[in-house]
């Protein structure tokens, strides 16, 4: 009986969900294709390959020379299995910054075995050098004035160890008509990142909705990779079911009514919710809300704040 039950749960989850519906008196209503698949797109963001939780070190470069690798002589030191006793060092100069492999070490840059090379940066929106020994993959990145070595493996801890991501049921009451408002041509707004780094952002405008006849605004920026508009907000369930450092969302760009469509069940976790590594901004005063909001992804179980 118990292998007929576990089959009908992997044939028909459907009937399962609709029955565990009916049994709880409420109804559960199938998720909408788009945010089925977004949520299988966010899980390879972070748990995949090359998904935030590979992250295994951000390492700030000094002037001069310092050194990557598993040993503990090094300026900058790496689990054991996750990198040769040293991979090499950087030579940093100004904004410059040279990458010497180690000799015996086999290093691979754009599908090259390399020995030495000048390093490019992620700076406003670069795709950056990125450096390959086993399994291990680093590139420079930068943030103000400041030079960074981040450092991927796909057997960091937090990806073997990655507990899954817990959502609210899409909830179509969330799935909100908002507005698009112009501001002045370069406004800016001062974002604050995890690391205390502050850097003034161009706003793109504001978006404003409705919550119980009460309207919000939230300050939006533009993003040059998805080409839409980015929300950094905080809501009143920060810190208790979702991220304490607040969440993100993308709405897709206005039409020439200035109407767009502000969907909550797709906010979501900054990278810092699952790595120390990642250095994400945090909402400005402009966007913490006087509401909860219920909707879109909760706090990771493996968060230790």
């Amino acid at each position: 009986m118990r292998r007929l039950w576990g089959l009908a749960l992997v044939l028909f989850p459907g009937v399962l969900m609709a029955w565990m519906g009916s049994a709880s008196g409420t109804e559960l209503l199938p998720e909408p294709p788009d945010w089925t698949a977004w949520k299988a797109k966010r899980l390879e963001s972070i748990a995949g390959t090359n998904g935030w939780a590979t992250l295994v070190g951000l390492f700030w470069l000094p002037e001069g020379t310092s050194t990557l690798g598993s040993n503990a002589s090094n300026t900058f030191v790496l689990l054991p299995q996750l990198a040769p006793p040293t991979v090499g060092s950087f030579v940093r100069t100004g904004s410059a910054v040279e990458f010497i492999a180690q000799p015996g070490v086999e290093v691979t840059a754009d599908h090259s075995r390399v020995e030495r090379l000048n390093l490019r940066s992620d700076h406003a929106g670069t795709v950056p050098t990125v450096v390959t020994v086993g399994q291990l993959r680093f590139y420079l990145v930068q943030r103000g004035e400041r030079l960074g070595i981040r450092v991927k493996s796909p057997l960091a801890p937090s990806r073997i160890h990655f507990l899954g991501l817990d959502y609210f049921p899409y909830q179509p009451a969330w799935r909100l008509d908002g507005r698009f408002e112009a501001v002045p041509a370069g406004t800016t707004v001062q974002i604050t990142d995890v690391t205390g780094a502050v850097k003034a952002e161009t706003v793109a405008g504001a978006v404003t909705f409705e919550v119980a006849g009460e309207t919000h605004r939230l300050l939006a920026l533009d993003d040059d990779e998805t080409h839409d508009l980015w929300l950094i907000f905080k809501d009143r369930t920060a810190g208790l079911t979702t991220h304490g450092g607040g969440r993100f969302l993308h709405v897709a760009k206005p039409g020439p009514d200035g109407r767009l469509s502000v969907d909550f069940n797709f906010a979501y976790s900054p990278p810092c919710t699952f790595t120390p590594f990642a250095t994400c901004p945090l909402p400005p005063r402009e966007n913490v809300l006087t509401l909860a909001v219920p909707a879109g992804e909760k706090k990771y179980r493996g968060e230790t704040e």
